[in-house]
């Protein structure tokens, strides 16, 4: 069992991940207002006295608070923290370690021999059916734990990850992007959604946005810290920069360039999705359209009107330029050259 503390807009929560277990998951529903979270894999119970004493009981927990974690997480924390590592990291290489010590929890981690991992994997990865890219995180969690943190018994060689799924970046046209954008009536909506497109943001780069970011005399939007702790630049056209004069003016933002219903507070990531979600019903469009689809259309449609791939691994901020060469499996403009090859050929 896994428990920890998370905080949803303004509250406190106890996140809850368990083998399936039908008499626990009858218990929680009797509490109020907990629920099943798909998108956090796990139950959220409203973290007050008498809900930890009611886990502590259906867990079979020592009196001691849900969210104290253990010595060695704590110390790998702090070790993620001075190198820098961003808190989104910070945060799932923590969840990660978590899970592989409490499975493993039987044995001290200096004790923990090669067969202990390998089965911590088949057992809680495979025979669970974990992602590849959930087993991948794990793995680079327990391996820099061992390299850093604990004296160990393993041959980190031999941990082998899995090969990645390489999966084609789902994309919409120009013609459902502009169907898009022109039917939100919403300025502020409209602003970060077209601003996420115009500039191939990442959600969280745009919600991060503060004003000055935005260099309208050169055209130009500063991108901080980002992924990978890299500032990067994209363009800005003109239609943006009067768009996003207009949106200022209206606003007025205090601190962040998107803000939410409390000024000075960046806009949520739940309400952002949500915006997509209502605007996309409203254009017509049926595909399971995300915002991250926004910034494979912007990569992919600047490849097909001809923009050399390095420069859009620069605009997109990838490492490696393999990153970026994934979008010409998706370019229409080439797909339509292999095309024309073979429109003489009478197959009727």
């Amino acid at each position: 069992m896994e428990a920890k503390s998370v905080e949803r807009n303004g509250k406190k929560w106890i996140l809850l991940r368990f083998v399936k277990d039908g008499k626990i998951s009858g218990a929680l529903k009797k509490i109020p207002r907990c629920h099943w979270d798909a998108q956090a894999d796990g139950w959220m119970v409203p973290d007050l006295p008498k809900n930890q004493k009611t886990l502590r009981d259906l867990f079979s927990l020592p009196p001691k608070p849900l969210s104290e974690i253990s010595k060695e997480v704590k110390e790998f924390q702090e070790y993620l923290q001075a190198q820098r590592y961003s808190e989104n990291s910070i945060s799932s290489y923590v969840d990660g370690l978590r899970i592989f010590l409490n499975a493993t929890k039987d044995k001290k981690p200096k004790d923990l021999t090669d067969h202990d991992v390998s089965e911590f994997f088949r057992k809680y990865a495979y025979e669970k059916k974990k992602s590849i890219s959930w087993q991948r995180l794990v793995m680079s969690a327990v391996k820099l734990y061992f390299i850093r943190i604990a004296d160990r018994k393993i041959n980190l060689e031999k941990i082998i990850r899995p090969r990645q799924d390489r999966k084609l970046p789902n994309v919409i046209s120009k013609e459902e992007v502009q169907q898009l954008l022109k039917g939100i009536s919403n300025l502020k909506h409209k602003t970060i959604l077209s601003l996420i497109y115009c500039c191939g943001l990442r959600r969280g780069e745009a919600l991060n946005l503060l004003p000055e970011h935005i260099d309208s005399k050169r055209g130009i939007l500063h991108i901080k810290n980002a992924k990978g702790r890299k500032d990067r630049i994209a363009p800005l056209p003109e239609s943006m920069v009067l768009m996003l004069r207009e949106y200022f003016l209206k606003y007025r933002p205090l601190v962040y360039l998107f803000e939410g219903r409390n000024r000075g507070e960046p806009y949520s990531e739940k309400s952002l999705s949500e915006v997509l979600k209502q605007n996309l019903a409203k254009s017509g469009i049926r595909r399971p359209v995300t915002l991250h689809w926004l910034r494979h259309s912007y990569a992919t449609h600047l490849l097909e009107n001809g923009t050399d791939i390095r420069y859009i691994q620069e605009l997109l901020g990838h490492n490696s330029p393999n990153t970026t060469q994934i979008y010409t499996h998706v370019s229409t403009k080439k797909i339509s050259e292999i095309r024309r090859n073979f429109e003489d050929i009478d197959i009727g």
